[in-house]
């Protein structure tokens, strides 16, 4: 895929570089998603970009993310996104129904595709945690915004604090973090597909994950959604993985309830899973989280069901920290004229931090 060659930076005037910048505002009225500017991955017709830049600022998407893009990599464990119940925390947390928390962002400059300082708005959206997020409509629901947040280059990260009043239930959520600038605007044009959208412009970051803590005898649930942001019926996996199956080991139990709905879709799409048992009519307990994983899910366009993940330790577990990963593997279009068929990718998932207290 080839790149359009991009204009020199220009510096703004007035502005200071060597700076770390601390944008803080309060909650806006409610943001209408951005227009969906065109079809799902729609490019030039040589595949590059549709619009240039001047400058270039990025939020990364994964640990190691210099803001190329596109790219094919996991976009939703964003290590430029934190949440904090108090301000200045070290690490993030879930937000606290009813309270208030604040959503940290970390704004890189420059990217690869610019230079010089930049002034632009973030905005910060939450949706149900789990994947096939749809842009555009009613997945994505608003949080708020920090304004004319100064961005100069060269410096470690700018820091934009967004405010996010009376957190609403469940407390666990996706968070989607979207930059908009006159001269760093969106480098392909957004679809619906918000996977796609995240890989293909480094103004958007995506972040889902969420911390469980295990006391014995206590059952913590989690809602996960699957989707299916288009228009076509499509068969969706969910996947389940500890690569090294740790918390099994130590007795942490993990059960999936896909409830009456997703059970006849799943058994309508062949009913195949591997690594799990079932212990009730809607209910698997997970066997082996190195192969777990439900096929053929079948879902109609347009849709998101829930289904609920349920953590909890047999007697004696031994005390730990496991990093679990459940995602969602659909078929993606992005819009390549190249590619004839959608190939199945990762359209989203949730990464769980859980520890066995």
């Amino acid at each position: 895929m080839t790149f359009g060659r991009r204009r020199p930076g220009r510096a703004l005037p007035g502005l200071f570089l060597g700076v770390t910048l601390t944008a803080v505002t309060a909650l806006l009225s409610p943001l209408v998603p951005a227009g969906v500017a065109a079809p799902l991955g729609a490019a030039q017709p040589d595949g590059g970009p549709v619009v240039q830049a001047d400058t270039d600022v990025y939020i990364r998407d994964y640990v190691g993310d210099v803001g190329v893009e596109p790219h094919t990599n996991t976009v939703w464990t964003s290590p430029d996104i934190k949440v904090c119940n108090d301000p200045g925390c070290a690490v993030s947390e879930n937000p606290e129904v009813g309270g208030t928390s604040y959503i940290y962002v970390n704004l890189n400059n420059p990217g690869p595709y610019g230079s010089g300082d930049d002034v632009g708005n973030l905005h910060l959206y939450h949706s149900m945690p789990g994947g096939g997020t749809a842009w555009g409509g009613t997945d994505w629901v608003p949080i708020g915004s920090a304004l004319n947040v100064v961005v100069p280059a060269g410096t470690p990260g700018t820091v934009a604090i967004i405010p996010w009043a009376t957190v609403p239930g469940p407390g666990h959520f996706c968070l989607l973090a979207r930059w908009e600038s006159v001269d760093d605007p969106m480098t392909y044009p957004e679809g619906v597909n918000t996977v796609v959208n995240t890989q293909n412009n480094n103004n958007i970051a995506w972040r889902n994950v969420n911390s469980v803590d295990l006391e014995p005898g206590m059952v913590e649930s989690r809602p996960y959604a699957l989707g299916n942001p288009g228009r076509e019926r499509i068969a969706t996996d969910l996947v389940l993985a500890d690569p090294r199956n740790g918390f099994l080991a130590a007795g942490g139990r993990l059960t999936v309830d896909l409830g009456a709905d997703l059970s006849r879709r799943w058994r309508e799409g062949g009913g195949r899973a591997t690594g799990v048992k079932q212990v009730g009519e809607t209910r698997f307990e997970i066997s082996d989280l190195r192969q777990a994983r439900f096929y053929g899910v079948l879902l109609d366009g347009g849709t998101r069901p829930v289904l609920k993940l349920e953590f909890s330790t047999v007697a004696g577990a031994r005390k730990g920290t496991h990093v679990l990963r459940v995602n969602q593997i659909a078929p993606l279009d992005r819009g390549n004229p190249a590619i004839s068929a959608p190939v199945m990718s990762d359209v989203g998932g949730v990464e769980y931090h859980v520890t066995i207290r």
